[in-house]
């Protein structure tokens, strides 16, 4: 089925106007869709939630609706591996696991996304012992021009299976992933504020010490609110927050009380170093276990711009220090938090984990607050000790300034000119960050 759509993304801040929408509901209309849309000549991209900030999913011609396109194809629970379609959600896919036993290794603190947009954004958790959900695949089936199935692991069509578990989706449609699930586990949240001098001086014990560890700096001031999460066995039993008590700290302090303080620093920034201040002693110390999918993810419903750098592990405190001279020179007045998070080396070409242990960056500004000065600024902190910007968050490298951030870059341009050489999954966004194609 198809009609014509207008398209915008969850922040709002990527548009398309009167694109053809296609909805697919199963792998042939998939494959024909792809098929149909290369023989006229017209670009397509799957669309997901739309909770990437750069226009890497943004549709130009053609946009392929996959939500209907979704749920489990097979699950082995003597090997965990999970066989997905590319429109499931997180939301979804974690609680069908945890019905059958089983669990996803590692989350991000959102699970709104499609399996497929995860994996080809590169969306990562926090825990030094873990990398991104893109290192659980085991198994990928991708859609290629001709509407034929690449399928390839480690074992078929490996030089593909290397690079498309981190995508960008210019390597083909993914049809379905593979993955690598666990049993069923519980994390045990400890949460409270601890002051950012602190988390310096003890980083390594913490993040060496904690299955899970991150942590929020509020600008303008010296205090955190950390986070550590730690995996038991859901035999040692479970003691989730109350209803009440994960309603007033999830939704009506970290939503409702947290979207009146931006809106007020919005009409008077004078206010928001005070708010700060009161914020990050209001969030008050907690301790939970519940599912760890439970754990992981979190609503937001305060809507921003966000982004992320992943930096070397050992670069944090020193792009932290150099972020928090700017902002407090530059008479910006920032009532976001920063998020910091920390992930294991991984061999994906481009993954922004690639051979490095890694910490992740991330900022935010409220939708509709300019935003291009702060971001610049944290982008050239990062740049000057390699930094590597999250594919789905905003930034402003182009094709030339990530090759020598990625050791293989030309390798993965070199298959996506074989896989897709005149562009049927392209967009300016590819374009941009992986160079034009060679037709």
């Amino acid at each position: 089925m198809s009609s014509v759509r207008s398209w915008q993304n969850w922040a709002g801040n990527q548009r398309a106007e009167v694109v053809n929408l296609v909805s697919v509901e199963s792998a042939d209309q998939l494959s024909e869709a792809v098929a149909r849309g290369a023989a006229a000549g017209t670009r397509l991209r799957p669309i997901g939630s739309g909770h990437s900030f750069t226009g890497i999913g943004r549709p130009e011609q053609v946009q392929l609706k996959m939500d209907a396109y979704a749920g489990i194809v097979d699950l082995q629970r003597d090997t965990g591996l999970v066989k997905v379609r590319a429109g499931t959600s997180l939301h979804q896919l974690n609680r069908d696991l945890a019905a059958e036993g089983m669990a996803l290794t590692n989350l991000g603190d959102i699970d709104v996304q499609t399996v497929a947009g995860a994996v080809s954004t590169g969306t990562h958790g926090t825990g030094l012992r873990f990398g991104g959900i893109a290192t659980q695949i085991r198994g990928l089936d991708l859609v290629q021009p001709d509407g034929s199935t690449l399928t390839c692991s480690a074992t078929e069509n490996a030089d593909v299976f290397t690079h498309a578990r981190v995508g960008l989706g210019a390597l083909g449609v993914i049809s379905t992933v593979t993955l690598q699930a666990e049993p069923l586990f519980a994390l045990r949240a400890v949460e409270g504020p601890m002051r950012l001098g602190d988390v310096f001086e003890q980083l390594d014990e913490l993040v060496e010490g904690t299955d899970h560890f991150e942590f929020y700096w509020f600008p303008h001031t010296d205090r955190t609110l950390t986070k550590r999460n730690t995996r038991l066995p859901v035999t040692d039993g479970l003691h989730p927050l109350t209803g009440r008590r994960r309603w007033w700290d999830d939704e009506f302090m970290a939503n409702n009380v947290f979207g009146a303080i931006i809106a007020t620093g919005r009409r008077l920034p004078a206010t928001v170093r005070t708010f700060n201040g009161i914020a990050s002693r209001a969030l008050g110390a907690r301790e939970f276990t519940d599912l760890s999918y439970r754990v992981f993810a979190s609503v937001r419903r305060v809507r921003f711009v966000e982004m992320e750098y992943a930096v070397p592990r050992e670069a944090l405190e020193q792009v932290l220090t150099e972020l928090d001279v700017t902002i407090e020179r530059s008479g910006w007045r920032i009532a976001f938090p920063v998020e910091v998070r920390v992930a294991a080396a991984d061999d994906i070409p481009l993954s922004t984990a690639y051979q490095r242990e890694s910490a992740y960056i991330a900022i935010h500004l409220p939708v509709g607050v300019e935003y291009d000065q702060y971001f610049q600024a944290m982008e050239a902190i990062a740049a000057a000790v390699g930094g590597r910007p999250h594919w789905g968050k905003m930034h402003y490298l182009d094709a030339a300034a990530l090759r020598t951030r990625y050791p293989r870059f030309d390798e993965f341009v070199a298959l996506r000119n074989r896989l897709d050489p005149t562009g049927i999954f392209s967009n300016r966004y590819l374009e941009r960050v992986l160079g034009p194609l060679p037709g």
